[in-house]
């Protein structure tokens, strides 16, 4: 598999500037010169693939109650943010695809339903994203949903995604054929770092809002990075030419 690290991605979507997890902020994104968005899947009460980060619809809707619960129906016409709707996985990848963007989909499963998702979400990639020049990048906490994505799309790349990285870091990245590994900028350690450059394994850190913080990461040896704040780094999205990696 072959994937093009770009040094920057659009979280959420669009950041702060849009409603977070809807095609208006991956628009948004494209815009302003992101090449590479990050966004969460779950699945809809009737097993629909759909982008929300919470389990529950109250923070980003005007909806009440769990996503696992609401059938697409009623989950269609709730409001996300400014009149946009939630949208389907079919819909966001299209979008990437027609900007040519990178999308980090993050399988977030509801509890409970981890195998599930990460069923619906591997088949349903790896048909949205078939013959793309640009393929997603599959990222989860859970490494359950990891492990069901290496094994029914093992040529969609695959990343791992912590809080703070554990000392098995290197045996799961083997186990799941992981390229990339994702965690909390405020955790990462110089002696990690320095064993992830050895090992040639891409460090993604989230979510860094604050210019001086940026720089120090790059400087460290951080690869890419994730943020909120598209305004500040609009300017250094598309001068960056990438890592380009092969597994």
């Amino acid at each position: 598999m072959k994937l093009t690290l770009p040094r920057w991605f659009a979280h959420r979507g669009g950041g702060s500037l849009a409603p977070e997890n809807t095609l208006a902020g991956i628009r948004l994104a494209a815009r302003l010169g992101y090449r590479a968005v990050e966004f969460d899947v779950m699945l809809s009460g009737d097993g629909t693939p759909v982008l929300i980060h919470d389990e529950t619809l109250e923070r980003t809707t005007n909806g009440v109650g769990r996503v696992c619960d609401m059938p697409d129906s009623e989950l269609f016409a709730l409001d996300a943010g400014h009149g946009e709707r939630i949208p389907r996985l079919a819909e966001a990848a299209a979008l990437c695809r027609q900007y040519g963007l990178l999308a980090n989909v993050e399988i977030k499963p509801a509890g409970g339903f981890e195998r599930q998702t990460a069923e619906t979400v591997a088949h349903q990639a790896r048909a949205l994203w078939h013959g793309a020049e640009v393929m997603p990048l599959l990222s989860s906490f859970s490494l359950e949903a990891v492990e069901v994505a290496r094994d029914l799309a093992p040529d969609l790349p695959r990343g791992l995604l912590f809080e703070q990285i554990p000392a098995d870091w290197q045996q799961e990245m083997a186990r799941l054929r992981a390229v990339t590994l994702h965690c909390n900028a405020r955790h990462l350690d110089d002696d990690t770092l320095a064993a992830l450059k050895d090992a040639a394994v891409p460090a993604l850190c989230y979510t860094v809002n604050d210019p001086e913080q940026a720089k120090k990461l790059f400087e460290r040896g951080v690869s890419s990075l994730f943020t909120d704040r598209l305004d500040l780094f609009a300017s250094e999205t598309s001068a960056y030419k990438g890592l380009h990696l092969d597994g």
